[in-house]
């Protein structure tokens, strides 16, 4: 990973922590304040986002293509503009889309490039599993309430991220899924639909 990719990471990963905080405050679920709720977000978000965008990163590499992250600036005020503006609002819906691994490989299929898109949100599913599981394991031997909500948390953090990653519109990985292959999208993106809402 060269610098400019570590450090897109680093100020993507934190600005869509403080945007994920402004919704886990006093908006979204009412269990903390910010002091709380930024932490508890790097953890959601530093699982989520970043392992989603290494793992169409490194699929991509397998598949022989060069691939970066790259941050998009507008995105990352858009995540911070639509967080405040849930912070205000009884609508609580966030835009988040910080940036994306860029590939260049022209010899690439239709098939490869779902796979390499549906790798980001199955990465995200996969985290949340674990976090929901986690939390039943630490819930039965330590029944502390504050890292149930971390876990929780971090769990509904990496289902949106799923299943917003997962709509069928450009340039979102679910356009290039369901290009790829409608069933696969199908079966990924209505039970996200029903959990998310």
């Amino acid at each position: 990973m060269n610098v400019r990719e570590r450090n897109d990471l680093i100020v993507s990963w934190l600005t869509i922590s403080v945007a994920f905080s402004l919704l886990v405050g006093r908006a979204f679920l009412n269990i903390a304040p910010f002091w709380f709720a930024f932490p508890t977000a790097l953890i959601g978000v530093g699982a989520g986002f970043v392992l989603h965008e290494l793992a169409h990163r490194q699929i991509a590499r397998r598949f022989g293509a060069h691939s970066e992250f790259r941050a998009w600036n507008l995105g990352l005020m858009l995540a911070l503009g639509t967080a405040a503006l849930s912070f205000f609002s009884p609508l609580k819906l966030i835009f988040a889309a910080p940036g994306a691994v860029y590939i260049y490989g022209p010899h690439l299929t239709r098939s490869q490039h779902g796979i390499i898109s549906v790798a980001g949100p199955l990465t995200n599913i996969l985290v949340a599993i674990i976090f929901f599981i986690l939390n039943l394991v630490l819930g039965i031997f330590l029944a502390n309430e504050l890292i149930s909500i971390v876990l929780i948390y971090g769990a509904m953090i990496n289902l949106w991220l799923a299943f917003f990653n997962l709509i069928p519109f450009p340039p979102l990985d679910g356009s290039k899924v369901l290009a790829w292959n409608p069933v696969v999208w199908a079966i990924l993106f209505f039970p996200l639909f029903f959990l998310v809402f």
